[in-house]
């Protein structure tokens, strides 16, 4: 028990444990070892966490604070960030069991979102209107919107506050961050770093819970007034139930099930390490995970036999090792889920390449890196998110055959397309049915460019600078600049 790191959450610039003491437990997955404790907030937590941010938005030194002084206290935090990436690096992967190597290098460079949120923060503007009436002098100018509940998963969590968290706070907004209840730990560390950033106490609270209550009373507060949201869609569904209540605005990112596409004339050397990047990378525990793979019948085999022998070489273990190369999956629930799909799939006539099972001898929460060629599409594997190193493989003859496959998803959030020939790789990215799409490369991220999804994935978008719009609203102002009196309203001319 002297093991187990006790966490409190971050509200009104106190750290502090749930009002009626509840916690809950942080598996490391890579030992199956209980190594934290974090509170379980009660509704009544979630309520001083919102009204405090409320208190700070409307009365609190930060709605006074000028645009440039608030982008100053962003670049500070991006900076902080980055001097503390091996300690949030560190903390992320014995919580999730991502790899340090891919944590530490992350928590560095998403200092950059916070510098460059920083730099957007004065550049909000609004716009003169040319009206058409006489002597009116019309402009709109954009105002934050409030409280923001930011709910936040396990995986890639400090990515995932920065562009939750950098427009909302450049535009002038205070922030209730939720941590996801499978691995809290990263996000409180980072919490640490508000204070020392200069942020005014109460403009950033964290709490930690489950959706219930945690979640929904968060999401349904009567003084919230958008909701960021990412996570699965089972859970997008309560939210969206829960603001019915406040009609806070939403933006939603849902994950995906993401075509890689790969022509015959594509660089096959390539294109097997970006596929191998896309679906591995993070033990496939990423929201644009190119986890559906499609070949050109051409280049097929000698694709996947390339692909197979590099698999078979890649090393698990530690995540905390350097010469580990992929460490475990974060909960007992995906390693289960992952066995019975894929246990399923081969029931359909699925056949596997590679893994497809437990290593042998290795305790917590590993499973081997996953290729399985799909002979239809109808295959439920083909478009079920796993969340885990499971690809699955189909053939094709033809680009409009290709087409219908990798668009024939409930999911649309990232498409890898891999040709040399650039009308087609023109042709491809207007076509597919996907928010963000890699060609040539892949899973590539960047604090300029917007990331977001279609369909099933959800809507709204993060990053880039229009993000910082999503977090205000325009208000319209109208100036009669004529000195003569308003007309008789029942004299009609």
């Amino acid at each position: 028990m002297a093991d187990i790191k006790s966490y409190q959450m971050l509200i009104d610039g106190a750290w502090v444990d749930a009002s009626d003491g509840g916690t809950f437990d942080s598996v490391n997955p890579t030992t199956g070892q209980i190594w934290s404790r974090v509170p379980e907030a009660t509704e009544a937590d979630v309520n001083r966490a919102v009204e405090t941010a409320h208190h700070a938005f409307t009365k609190g030194p930060w709605s006074k604070l000028t645009p440039t002084e608030r982008g100053k206290h962003l670049r500070k935090l991006g900076d902080l960030l980055a001097e503390h990436s091996e300690v949030l690096g560190r903390t992320e992967s014995v919580d999730t069991g991502k790899m340090l190597k891919e944590t530490r290098w992350q928590a560095k460079y998403i200092a950059e979102f916070f510098h460059f949120f920083a730099g957007c923060a004065d550049k909000v503007s609004g716009e003169t209107l040319p009206i058409d009436k006489p002597d009116m002098f019309v402009f709109t100018k954009r105002e934050p919107l409030g409280v923001v509940a930011a709910v936040v998963p396990w995986n890639s969590q400090l990515f995932l506050v920065a562009v939750k968290l950098g427009p909302a706070l450049a535009a002038g907004n205070t922030v209730v961050l939720k941590a996801s209840e499978h691995a809290s730990a990263a996000m409180l560390e980072f919490g640490k770093l508000i204070e020392l950033a200069g942020i005014p106490p109460g403009v950033v609270n964290i709490v930690t819970g489950h959706g219930e209550p945690c979640g929904r009373a968060l999401t349904g507060h009567p003084l919230v007034a958008r909701v960021s949201f990412t996570g699965g869609p089972n859970a997008a569904r309560h939210v969206l139930e829960n603001v019915k209540r406040n009609f806070a605005e939403v933006s939603l990112e849902l994950g995906g099930k993401s075509p890689f596409i790969v022509f015959d004339d594509a660089n096959i050397e390539s294109a097997v390490n970006a596929s191998i990047a896309g679906i591995f990378g993070a033990t496939g525990q990423s929201c644009v995970a190119g986890s559906r793979l499609y070949l050109h019948e051409d280049i097929a085999d000698e694709f996947l036999e390339r692909m197979t022998a590099l698999t078979r070489q890649i090393v698990l273990g530690d995540p905390l090792a350097d010469d580990t190369q992929m460490g475990p999956l974060c909960t007992v629930g995906q390693l289960e889920n992952i066995q019975r799909e894929v246990a399923y799939a081969q029931e359909q006539g699925a056949a596997v390449l590679a893994g497809g099972k437990q290593p042998e001898g290795m305790g917590g929460l590993f499973f081997e890196p996953t290729i399985i060629e799909c002979p239809r599409q109808d295959l439920r594997i083909v478009d079920t998110e796993l969340f885990g190193p499971v690809l699955s493989v189909q053939r094709f003859k033809t680009e409009e055959e290709v087409l219908a496959l990798a668009n024939d998803s409930e999911h649309g959030l990232a498409a890898g397309i891999f040709t040399q020939n650039s009308a087609r790789s023109l042709r491809m990215a207007n076509s597919v049915q996907a928010g963000i799409v890699w060609v040539n490369t892949y899973r590539v991220v960047s604090p300029i460019a917007e990331f977001g999804g279609v369909k099933g994935s959800g809507y709204g978008r993060e990053s880039g600078f229009q993000a910082i719009y999503d977090y205000t609203r325009p208000k319209t102002i109208w100036i009669n600049t004529s000195d003569e009196p308003m007309a008789n309203p029942f004299v009609m001319r």
